[in-house]
């Protein structure tokens, strides 16, 4: 068995016959399927047990988020490959065939990133991997662009953890999903680590995703969302940025997050994101931090010139789509 593919679930046994009966289909055989559940309460364990008693099924006795769930799934698992599938998602039948021959190319390959596409829009993309820029924005990269676009396999800076694939070895050597997170931006930060420690991250075309999106949080922003991305978005900052950097990069992330609360005060959630935001700096220091290491300099070098790249790249598609609605 090579694969095991882990599927978090809380309260989405609405999302679980059309998620798996898409693996059913698969033209690749060789994975497992382990759904991990936050203690749903809608019927979701009774309906998994019932409707698919060959699948494994963890039990949690409590909703511990994203991050918990997905790390007690990655550890349970004996694959070399984890993938990693929300379960508001339905994959093309070669997914899985893709995603192995993708992070098969190198052993440097730490994850996968899939082309997800809009559900509901399936002429739009969802998610072609996600970027980081130096105003501390994490960008999904692709998003609303037609489904012709991203047609080249290549790096990007993390996988999006919503169906991708991971090398379970290098799990222990940096660790795992930050269960500080519980949700929001863990995908960012552990590709993040990855990175520092050597490993790159890749997006494969071909394996492709079909994805409602919002599906446990039940949009695109709500109270409980905007605050634990700003809060997050701290944590990750302040992780994976020794010193130096971050008063390198002090000026143009402090732009960035008083840019994202003037646009949560104009849609309403700028308490939110504010009571997110001090949250995030009064308990930054409690989280464990990457340890500065000389070896990995060369890496911090190429991660800085790559938020470079990435903000102006996201600043002209920015201007792209407002300004000339392309």
């Amino acid at each position: 068995m090579k694969v095991t593919i882990v599927i978090p679930n809380y309260n989405g046994k609405h999302f679980m016959e059309p998620c798996l009966s898409s693996l059913s289909e698969q033209t690749y055989k060789n994975f497992h399927i382990l759904v991990v559940d936050n203690a749903s309460s809608d019927g979701s364990i009774e309906y998994m047990e019932e409707n698919y008693p060959d699948i494994e099924l963890i039990k949690l006795q409590k909703n511990f988020g994203f991050s918990k769930a997905v790390n007690i799934g990655i550890q349970h698992s004996r694959t070399p490959y984890v993938i990693l599938l929300n379960n508001d998602t339905t994959v093309d039948t070669r997914y899985v065939e893709e995603m192995v021959k993708a992070i098969e190319k190198s052993p440097k390959i730490f994850s996968v990133s899939s082309k997800m596409i809009q559900m509901y829009h399936p002429e739009l993309i969802d998610s072609a991997g996600d970027l980081y820029t130096l105003l501390g924005w994490g960008v999904c990269r692709g998003c609303g662009r037609p489904v012709s676009n991203y047609q080249k396999y290549d790096e990007i800076f993390t996988a999006c953890a919503g169906a991708a694939i991971y090398r379970r070895s290098v799990f222990d050597e940096i660790g795992y999903f930050d269960e500080n997170h519980f949700a929001y931006l863990e995908d960012i930060d552990i590709g993040y680590r990855a990175r520092i420690y050597g490993y790159y991250n890749m997006y494969c075309p071909t394996a492709l995703v079909y994805h409602v999106g919002s599906g446990t949080s039940g949009s695109k922003y709500n109270s409980f969302k905007v605050k634990l991305a700003a809060r997050n978005n701290l944590y990750l900052n302040y992780k994976n940025m020794p010193a130096l950097q971050l008063v390198l990069n002090f000026i143009p992330l402090a732009i960035g997050y008083f840019v994202k609360y003037l646009f949560f005060c104009k849609i309403g959630f700028g308490k939110d994101y504010k009571e997110g935001f001090i949250e995030g700096l009064q308990t930054a220091k409690q989280q464990k931090k990457v340890k500065f290491q000389f070896k990995h300099l060369g890496n911090y070098l190429v991660i800085e010139i790559d938020l470079i790249k990435y903000t102006f790249d996201y600043i002209k598609d920015w201007f792209s789509r407002k300004l000339f609605k392309k």
